[in-house]
């Protein structure tokens, strides 16, 4: 009978003692100046202090989340959870498997502590022989002292994490949704689970990112210039694109490789659409033809190494022009999202956008007479016809996800008032199937998207990717050089 082992076993390696003298030996020492602050830091304390104003004698714990398995032994590339990278200022792969731990003090605020797994001496196996942590395999980690300095917060190593939280004291609540061992750990401790008390910890979290600080604006109005750089990087290499059959992954890979040369990577799947595929909401498979003549719907943002990202729709005649009738939808979609723009401001509520939008869209689909009712009536709560055509909301808030604050309450989102500092997209689209019989035949298989990020300031609203054209003549005009300098290369 053939005797079973375990899946790793074709992964363990051993090493001789004469092996593990030489390697720990030989080696420059590690720097001793102090590294230099993450950009955010100066940032994170009022957030940890906002935080910590809500729930006063309360044990926190907000985890950055481990490795997701991609397949057998591969890890998908780590990102840590938005609400820990927030707390802590902590971008790109950082930091896996840790926790900040806030501790109630006796003044009714917090201390705040991260917990990581810290560099080891290179006597140590783990350093050539872990693959999670070992500097061999995934570089130089900071030492206790190196990750302080980083972030400006007390750090402590992984290993007395749990110690830490059996310590007698207070209610302890976790964000669960981060770390699925952590918080088996935390119900364990409690007893139980209390997913009530943890619930309103995530919904503060996610609250608690509504309203953007200026480091937070700053980093999403650069978010769009790279965007807009990579957007146009993808118009140059159109002739690429249109000469294999898989244009559409040219697009993608194009604006994926900008994207990690100027940031950290895209911050959501590209949709990368062309042809009647920019009639499929969320095309990500990515796998059809660009041909002249067609539109490219191409919805892609660049998240930056703090992780905040941008998300920027442009859609665009391959060719550089657009025929009358693309131009058509074209100009109706532009006239919604306009309309949405110019409905936000503070003291509107969010949904406004999403009204004025959606009666421009309405407006033209009555006047190409696709409507089965009267304007009046697809706008009334028992209509709705007109969602055949545009299916999806006109806007969503905008940070470090790129679907912002999705745990806050509805009443302080979806059905709240716009506020100074809020960052969010201005979508509307309308998507003419080729299949759709109701569409007049010149109009189908056109679909066509503009979304730009907003952010709310005193008087109305500032377009932060405004760099890139949003007109029909904006965009041939800005497309022409772009596709000649291509034509060269």
């Amino acid at each position: 009978m053939t005797e079973l082992q375990p899946p790793s076993a074709n992964r363990v390696m051993t090493y001789s003692r004469a092996f593990a003298d030489f390697i720990c030996q030989g080696w420059a020492p590690y720097p001793t100046a102090a590294s230099a602050p993450l950009p955010a830091t100066v940032w994170t304390p009022a957030r940890r202090e906002a935080l910590s104003a809500q729930f006063g004698g309360e044990r926190l714990v907000i985890p950055a989340g481990g490795f997701k398995t991609r397949n057998n032994d591969c890890d998908y590339r780590f990102r840590p959870h938005s609400a820990f990278a927030h707390l802590t200022g902590l971008g790109t792969d950082r930091e896996p498997d840790a926790a900040l731990v806030l501790e109630p003090t006796g003044s009714d605020g917090h201390e705040a502590t991260l917990y990581f797994h810290p560099r080891v001496p290179r006597t140590d196996r783990e350093f050539y022989a872990d693959s999670r942590y070992g500097e061999m395999w995934v570089g130089q980690r900071e030492s206790l002292e190196e990750m302080s300095a980083l972030t400006g917060l007390s750090c402590a190593d992984i290993t007395g994490f749990e110690a830490a939280l059996r310590s007698p004291g207070p209610a302890l609540r976790v964000l669960r949704e981060a770390d699925p061992d952590i918080t088996d750990l935390v119900d364990a401790i409690r007893g139980g689970k209390r997913a009530e008390a943890d619930e309103e910890l995530q919904v503060a979290l996610s609250e608690l990112r509504l309203i953007k600080d200026a480091f937070e604006i700053d980093q999403l109005r650069s978010a769009c210039e790279a965007t807009a750089e990579s957007f146009a990087a993808v118009v140059a290499a159109l002739g690429q694109a249109e000469r294999g059959d898989r244009g559409e992954r040219w697009v993608e890979g194009t604006f994926g490789r900008h994207a990690r040369h100027v940031g950290n990577a895209i911050g959501y799947d590209t949709i990368a659409a062309a042809g009647d595929h920019a009639c499929t909401l969320h095309w990500v498979r990515n796998d059809g033809p660009v041909r002249s003549g067609d539109l490219l719907l191409l919805d892609a943002g660049v998240e930056l190494d703090t992780l905040y990202t941008a998300d920027v729709t442009r859609t665009l005649p391959v060719n550089g022009r657009f025929t009358p009738a693309q131009r058509q939808v074209y100009d109706a979609v532009l006239a919604a999202q306009q309309a949405g723009i110019d409905a936000a401001r503070p003291g509107a509520m969010f949904e406004d956008i999403h009204r004025a939008a959606v009666r421009e869209i309405v407006k033209a689909l009555d006047a190409w007479g696709i409507l089965p009712v009267s304007a009046e009536e697809t706008l009334r709560e028992d209509g709705g016809q007109w969602r055949r055509w545009m299916v999806h909301h006109t806007s969503h808030m905008l940070g470090l996800d790129v679907h912002d604050c999705a745990r806050a309450l509805r009443s302080n989102y979806k059905d709240g008032p716009l506020r100074e500092g809020m960052v969010l997209t201005v979508e509307p689209g309308i998507y003419l199937k080729s299949t759709d019989l109701l569409v007049p035949p010149e109009l189908r298989g056109i679909g066509v998207r503009i979304e730009d990020d907003i952010v709310i300031t005193a008087d109305g609203c500032e377009v932060l990717s405004a760099s890139l054209p949003r007109t029909a003549a904006g965009v041939e005009a800005w497309m022409a050089p772009l596709l000649e300098s291509g034509a060269r290369a």
